[in-house]
């Protein structure tokens, strides 16, 4: 017997599967409470900065910049990997970095926030 944890609408079932050529046994359906750890997702602060997003959906490579620190115009924030291909994202403006909402490699999606300024 193999044991699996299978999902059905939202709800955790333990159950014992019988090998080929395996003496035939009663397969268990209880529910079982599996415990996963969510990661930590830092979300954006709204006291009024402006978050800069992400334009494709890709993998972050790298982030370049630092809570605190200056930046100019077009200063490149996060390195964003696309279609095999490695993406600059630039700062819209000058200011100073608020938050990095990111992490390298994590999986973003179009339109997500990256960085937020001030």
């Amino acid at each position: 017997m193999r044991k699996f944890i299978v999902t059905v609408k939202d709800k955790k079932y333990e159950v014992s599967v019988e090998e080929v050529g395996g003496q035939p046994q009663e397969a268990a359906a209880e529910p079982v409470e599996v415990k996963a750890e969510a990661p930590e997702v830092q979300q954006p602060a709204t006291s009024g900065g402006e978050a800069v997003k992400a334009p494709l959906a890709g993998t972050i490579l790298s982030v370049k910049v630092n809570v605190g620190d200056k930046v100019e115009a077009g200063t490149v924030l996060v390195t964003l990997e696309a279609l095999k291909l490695e993406n600059e994202v630039p700062s819209p403006r000058a200011g100073v970095v608020k938050a990095v909402l990111v992490t390298p490699g994590q999986t973003v999606s179009t339109g997500d926030p990256l960085v937020e300024l001030e």
